[in-house]
């Protein structure tokens, strides 16, 4: 017998019933169908809140909804907003000292009604914060205090007993990434900025840009040479132009806008090509022409596909004018451990 067969056995023998698994799962899915066919101009007016607040979005609940509140006010932050959470109960015991005038609340309920969000209730009331609720009693004291009210309706709990948390919780949920992800839109959130606050791990690697990675500093002097001159010409100046040696010579036109790279195979070439003469050869008789390049938003993970797809050393960085503002090495990626999408 093996290890799956012993497993599917043990499972008939417990009574575990998958289509009542599938049906908690199936229900909460229409759950969520059914707040989100409610969504109205409260969604909006909260969307609008919280994407104008100069302030922080604090989000505040009790129980398992707190611990809903937790998971949005983190996705708010990691996108772009100022956001960070209130235990309801700890309000009272000096954690009030994290709100600012310019904030706004966000509070979870599904009842609207329990002991420590009345109480948080009339604590914001009193200092005046702004409150959006989230709840599923539209007549419940936190929608009647509030300034706006997405009300998801009495969500029924897939709870067996019909008592733990759990279609409501799963609502609350849906709801808060439908406001971070609208606000996210707003803002014309881009992965450089998500790269941002995310710089850790193997996501992070993947969506910092070239710039941010600090393969280059602009202003830095760079192996830059006219396209114009001969080959030993153009050696000669980019040896005396950089700062650093490098592996290679970014050729630019008259109004500094790169044209081409003369690379350690082109010299090779040349030699075979050439002989003795090359020194006094035109450079734009060797040089790889209109070379690749990235930008300094290009993501890393782009420029190292860059380098293993073309298998190159060397990747100029250019401005928006196509003007060379970087030159990195293909030991730079290594150096980070960059991973390829």
């Amino acid at each position: 017998m093996d290890a799956k067969t012993n497993k599917t056995l043990k499972n008939i023998t417990l009574g575990i019933d998958l289509d009542a698994a599938r049906e908690v799962l199936q229900r909460e899915a229409r759950a969520i169908g059914a707040v989100a066919q409610g969504l109205d101009g409260n969604f909006v007016a909260a969307t609008e809140m919280i994407f104008r607040c100069t302030g922080s979005v604090v989000l505040s609940g009790i129980g398992k909804a707190g611990i809903i509140a937790q998971k949005i006010s983190s996705t708010l932050a990691s996108t772009g907003t100022p956001s960070h959470f209130l235990h309801a109960a700890e309000a009272v015991h000096g954690d009030l000292g994290r709100l600012r005038e310019n904030d706004i609340a966000v509070v979870l309920s599904h009842s609207g009604a329990s002991e420590e969000i009345v109480r948080l209730i009339a604590l914001l009331k009193q200092l005046s914060i702004p409150m959006i609720a989230i709840t599923g009693d539209g007549d419940s004291p936190l929608a009647k205090h509030s300034d706006v009210v997405i009300n998801m309706g009495r969500v029924e709990e897939v709870c067996p007993l019909g008592l733990a948390p759990t279609a409501s919780t799963t609502c609350m949920l849906a709801v808060g990434d439908a406001l971070a992800m609208t606000v996210m839109k707003l803002r014309n959130f881009q992965s450089a900025d998500y790269a941002r606050y995310h710089p850790g791990g193997e996501l992070g690697r993947r969506l910092v840009t070239v710039e941010q990675a600090a393969w280059f500093s602009r202003g830095k002097p760079l192996p830059e040479a006219p396209d114009n001159v001969t080959v030993a010409s153009a050696l000669k100046l980019a040896e005396t132009s950089a700062a650093a040696r490098h592996g290679s010579v970014l050729l630019v036109d008259d109004r500094r806008r790169l044209t081409g790279i003369l690379t350690d195979g082109d010299l090779r070439r040349g030699v075979e090509r050439f002989g003795a003469e090359l020194g006094e050869k035109p450079v734009k008789a060797i040089m790889t022409q209109n070379p690749r390049v990235v930008t300094p938003d290009t993501l890393a993970s782009e420029a190292m596909a860059i380098f293993s797809r073309y298998r190159i050393d060397d990747l100029p960085v250019v401005d928006a004018e196509h003007r060379p503002v970087g030159l990195i090495d293909v030991q730079d990626i290594v150096a980070i451990r960059v991973l390829q999408s």
